[in-house]
């Protein structure tokens, strides 16, 4: 599974800046992106810090119980704004 556009979503729901993650998980900038650009994939104990950095533990629990990536998606998005704007946010991503 791509992990990269919904873990993206995450980021940018909380409004944080890659560069911001990447210091917050400790950990590089060019990394954040190469998950985020699906060139590699998070361990388990990333994708968990990720997740609760980024205040999206709902996103680990529908990963976890087998949700569809693009339920997902759909609804970090609808969180954001209307699906639109939520969409264009994320520089169409879908």
């Amino acid at each position: 599974m791509a992990y990269g556009a919904i873990l993206r979503a995450c980021r940018m729901r909380k409004g944080l800046t890659q560069e911001e993650l990447a210091d917050i998980l400790h950990m590089e900038q060019a990394d954040v992106s190469r998950i985020e650009n699906d060139r590699r994939e998070p361990l388990m104990t990333l994708f968990q810090r990720w997740a609760l950095a980024t205040d999206s533990s709902d996103v680990l629990v529908a990963f976890i119980a087998g949700i569809e990536g693009m339920t997902i998606l759909a609804n970090i998005l609808s969180t954001m704004g209307n699906g639109v704007i939520g969409l264009i946010r994320l520089g169409g991503l879908l």
